[in-house]
């Protein structure tokens, strides 16, 4: 059998108060449209239609990558005309599912279940419903005395006696397409809104003589949309919970989960540790046997084998196996350190190379610099990259060693196995196996306090 998916993703989001596309809302790291789409892939349906509207082009923008079609509702009409402007675009001899992208906590197998169960029953269109304890916002399944679908009313359009319906309507449906388009056609703005509501297709299809099914998940958490940023909070919640207990089933310990914060992008390796009050965001990757935190803030960096990361903030970074970084120390991007590099407390790296085994132990800056293996800085240690007009680089080849409070103004070159003495301010390249000593002499002059 053949599937499309279409995904309604052109509301404004009044709620949620924001000039962003409401669909762009970021939960977890990623936009909340994006886990809809994962989840409709995960079903096994490549063919993904989005409907956009309000703020599509920044919409298009962020989603370029997925492989999607997009067409445009230019005014918000309700979701049956969004659905109408997709018709170009879905084979009508397709099985189609049609959900909202403001759905984040969605998975794959309730789609799944969803897929099958329309298959069964040989439907020509299939309603996900749900029980909730508290259905206010929700639009009520109105069942048939035998217990069949009658119709749905949306929450301003229902009677008191309807509003204490505990069976909602997801926004979740299977439909043949064919069929769907041809009921959409018919389909009047005769309610409180003046839109085009998608289910009043229903009533159309089964006066058609077209067998209507409704399958009621027991999933509840994976239905909620999001409206406001409480719920998008809420959601986030969820998202991260998943994400840590995904990655502890798969050997990574984390200490205090609800304490820490994990996207769901992050790859982290086995007999890893986190420790609490820990953020790792966006394209990280961290290898085996780490260990990570207390209170560090890890993204979109790569992290080797048996690192340990305590109290420090990371960010595009990369970090070969068996570093030691922290406390306190801050990897600013392009940032690489070589194996067994030690970052000590109070140490700034940006867009620097750490030749493998050197150490920056403390209370240092290194910017726009080369650093040769087993190099080894002192406490106090300046590059001096910028000259007010533009970068310049600082080379330190193999076996270097800076004394404390030393200031290399950039651009510098000291060679392998030089020296330089503490306080020393260091403006010319020093060759190889030199100690370099530069300090203004010192003077003592009699006074009194």
């Amino acid at each position: 059998m053949n599937y499309s998916a279409v995904i309604l993703a052109a509301g404004k989001g009044v709620r949620m108060r924001s000039q962003m596309p409401k669909v762009l809302h970021q939960v977890a790291g990623k936009p909340m449209v994006w886990y809809v789409i994962q989840a409709v892939k995960e079903a096994g349906i490549n063919d993904i239609t989005l409907v956009v509207g309000h703020g599509r082009e920044l919409v298009e923008e962020a989603l370029a990558d997925e492989n999607l079609n997009f067409v445009v509702q230019e005014q918000q009409l309700g979701t049956g005309h969004a659905l109408m402007q997709a018709q170009g675009s879905v084979n009508p001899g397709h099985t189609l599912l049609v959900l909202a992208g403001d759905t984040p906590l969605l998975e794959g197998k309730t789609l799944k279940k969803l897929l099958d169960f329309h298959q069964q029953q040989q439907a020509q269109a299939t309603v996900l419903s749900a029980l909730l304890p508290n259905p206010y916002g929700y639009g009520r399944i109105i069942r048939q005395a035998d217990g069949g679908l009658e119709r749905i009313v949306e929450e301003k359009d229902a009677d008191p006696e309807e509003k204490e319906i505990a069976e909602i309507n997801t926004g979740m449906y299977c439909f043949q397409a064919g069929t769907v388009f041809t009921a959409l056609s018919q389909v009047q703005r005769a309610n409180a809104q003046g839109e085009y509501y998608l289910t009043d297709v229903l009533p159309i299809l089964k006066n058609d003589g077209h067998k209507v099914a409704v399958l009621a998940t027991d999933e509840v958490d994976h239905i909620h949309g999001i409206n406001d940023r409480v719920q998008m909070a809420s959601a986030e919640a969820i998202i991260r919970q998943r994400s840590n207990q995904k990655l502890m089933k798969n050997g990574v310990t984390i200490i205090a989960p609800e304490t820490t914060f994990i996207d769901s992008s992050v790859k982290i390796g086995i007999d890893t540790v986190i420790y609490p009050f820990t953020i790792i965001e966006g394209q990280t990757s961290i290898g085996e046997n780490c260990t990570i935190g207390p209170y560090t803030h890890i993204n979109d960096s790569s992290v080797g084998n048996d690192v340990v990361i305590e109290s420090s903030r990371i960010k595009e970074a990369r970090i070969s196996n068996h570093c030691n970084i922290g406390p306190f120390a801050y990897l600013r991007p392009e940032a690489d350190l070589q194996e067994n590099v030690k970052v000590g407390d109070f140490v700034e790296i940006k867009k620097s190379i750490i030749g493998a085994g050197s150490k920056i132990p403390h209370l240092s800056y290194v910017g726009d610099a080369l650093l040769g293996k087993e190099v080894n800085i002192g406490a106090g240690t300046i590059t001096c990259n910028y000259d007010g007009k533009k970068k310049s680089r600082t080379i330190l080849e193999d076996h270097v060693f800076i004394g404390s409070n030393t200031n290399l103004v950039a651009p510098v070159t000291i060679g392998e196995n030089s020296m330089t003495g503490a306080g020393s301010t260091i403006t010319r390249d020093i060759p190889a196996d030199t100690l370099a000593v530069e300090r203004a002499e010192q003077k003592h002059v009699r006074w009194k306090r």
